[in-house]
């Protein structure tokens, strides 16, 4: 028995593919603040949401870190626990906001919710198991609006890749 697969599946298996590769690209990127990363990965499950749906996006969001934790090695670590917390966030409120009545966001503001849901997802897990501690909270603030910032950008980005009456350009 062969499964059939179509253009579709192979299109979402070449974004998730590409998805991997600037997750583990990123993961070079030396940064000031653990935790903080641009999170270009996202502009490819924004590009699928747009594109193909949530479910889509949502398998590339979630493959993006199972496969990128494997090839980086950390597989089931704290670092793989966070991402996979920030992910489910992000993927769970793009579940949210693809269901509100009306024309929906568009690129820029699916990608700031799902960043800003990341960013939560990722510091309470954070604050909830591996430091438990009040002071952790002063860097909240900061976390949240380098979120807004690289959501802002990766959402930009997204949006010049889709347009409303084409196919994303990938």
């Amino acid at each position: 028995m062969q499964i059939q697969t179509t253009r579709e599946d192979h299109q979402i298996a070449g974004l998730t593919a590409l998805a991997i590769s600037i997750h583990i690209l990123e993961s070079a990127i030396p940064t000031p603040l653990p935790g903080l990363k641009p999170g270009l990965a996202n502009v490819i499950t924004i590009a699928v949401l747009m594109q193909f749906g949530w479910r889509s996006a949502a398998w590339v969001s979630l493959l993006r870190v199972i496969c990128g934790s494997l090839l980086l090695g950390t597989f089931l670590s704290p670092a793989f626990i966070l991402s996979m917390a920030g992910a489910a966030c992000s993927v769970l409120i793009l579940w949210f906001a693809r269901r509100l009545p009306g024309e929906g966001f568009g690129a820029i503001g699916y990608s700031v919710l799902a960043a800003l849901a990341h960013m939560t997802g990722q510091f309470l897990l954070a604050w909830l198991i591996f430091i438990p501690n009040a002071a952790i909270w002063h860097l909240f603030p900061v976390l949240l609006t380098a979120a807004l910032l690289f959501g802002i950008i990766s959402g930009i980005i997204a949006r010049t890749m889709c347009s409303e009456n084409t196919p994303c350009k990938i």
